[in-house]
Order: structure tokens, then sequence, then C-alpha cells
């Protein structure tokens, strides 16, 4: 499915470009693709000289759940020492967070095709080989306990996307959730950075590199890609944003 995009990429940007065949869920579970895609990242770091690429000039890139593991993988690269620095993360319609599924992206385009709202929350707990009754639990709020909550709030939350993403059906919460710890300890997972790379600490987000995001607006994971570029911004790296106004999942 990617040949013609990967070929494209080498062609207008005359790059080398190596795409990861990482290993498939659900014969091989999480986090094994997070760990084939920082193995072949970092082996490739090292040995860039011997592909003709200058290693100063590396660039990471995905789009929908490889924009997941482009964040996560750039995210445990900040601390390495033994290797040179990325150049920069391409992240194309990105998942990022598991706190908040009624963000105003979530509720206007959540019967929009290819990733419906379910859809997310469906492919994310199989993903993590999880039962899929959660899925009601979590669309609610449930699977948060009260001090995660409230941590997370100030990294996520409809507060901080820009009033131009509200005009279109979206309708604020004005109920608490109940919270319910069997449905936590279910999806504990789902907190880690590596499934959710926008609950990485300041420390890690203050050091990441130049950043390209992609968002679309009939895209359930709009707000992910809006919420990140403020966090990021917000540290000050710099942020380059493209907003497709007619873009859907998938649209690349």
């Amino acid at each position: 499915a990617y040949e013609r995009t990967c070929r494209y990429f080498a062609r207008k940007t005359n790059s080398v470009v190596v795409s990861v065949g990482y290993r498939l869920a659900p014969e091989y579970p999480y986090p094994t693709q997070f760990e084939d895609c920082l193995t072949a990242t970092v082996h490739f770091m090292r040995t860039a000289q011997d592909y003709g690429v200058d290693p100063s000039r590396i660039i990471v890139c995905g789009d929908s759940s490889g924009g997941t593991l482009t964040a996560a993988v750039a995210q445990a690269l900040v601390t390495r020492r033994d290797l040179p620095k990325l150049r920069a993360q391409i992240l194309i319609y990105p998942y990022l967070q598991c706190v908040d599924f009624n963000l105003p992206s979530y509720q206007q385009n959540e019967g929009v095709p290819i990733l419906l709202k379910e859809r997310t929350l469906v492919l994310g707990l199989k993903y993590l080989n999880k039962d899929l009754s959660a899925v009601e639990a979590i669309v609610n709020g449930s699977h948060i306990p009260e001090d995660l909550q409230l941590k997370y709030q100030k990294w996520v939350s409809p507060d901080y996307i820009p009033h131009e993403f509200k005009t279109r059906g979206y309708k604020p919460s004005t109920t608490q959730p109940v919270f319910s710890k069997e449905v936590y300890t279910l999806v504990k997972p789902m907190f880690d950075t590596v499934f959710s790379p926008m609950l990485a600490e300041d420390s890690v987000i203050a050091r990441l590199p130049e950043t390209f995001i992609l968002t679309c607006e009939f895209d359930v994971l709009r707000d992910d890609g809006l919420l990140y570029k403020k966090r990021l911004e917000d540290h000050g790296i710099k942020v380059t944003w493209c907003h497709l106004q007619e873009g859907f999942h998938g649209t690349v």
C-alpha cells in the first residue's frame, strides 16, 4: 500500500527513504511494532553514511498509527547520547492520546469513513489484545482515575482547540464521568507514552526535533494533531502545520 508513496517521497525530495516493515498485531503483540521501528531507526542512524546519508539530516515520518509510532520513536531518542539528533519528525494525522474521545473532532466526525469513532477504539483495544466490552466505558471517560484526569487536563482538553474548529456540531460535556477501577485496570497500557505519545512529560516534549503535522478537517484524529502542535509550540519547538480543509483520514 505504501510503495508508491515512498517512491514519491524519494523522488520529489531527492532523499533516501527507508520503509520499516514492522511486525503486525495480533500475531506480534504490542509493543513489538514500536520496538521494531526503534530498532530499525537506531540501526539506520548508526549506518547512515553507508547509504550516502548525512546522519544530521534524518527525518522520521508516519501516518495514522504510523504517526503514533513516529512520535514515540522521536520521544525515545531524545535521551540517546550515542546517536545523532533527529533533524525532524513528520506526523500525518497521528493518533496521540486515549484520554478524551469526545473532543470536538471525535464528535463532529464520529460517522465519517474510514476511521469511525467506534472503530478507533476497537482497533486500539485489539492492538492491546483487550476485551472490546470496554468501548462504551472508555467513550464515557470512565477509564481514567481522578488524579490522572487532573494531570492530563493540562495537555488534553477542548479548551485548547481553537474556536473555529468547534463551530460544527460540538457539544461540551456537562457531566463528570463515573470512574471504573475495573476498566482502568483493563486498559492501563493505553496510558503508556508508546501508545499515547501526547502523555509524555514536559521534559521529553521540550527536547523533540522540529515537527511537521498534517491534520484533516473530517477526521476524528484532527484534534490530537492540534493539541500536540500546541504542546510542542508551548515548549519552543518549531512546528509546520498543514490543515486540509476538505481532507479525511487516509487522504494521503
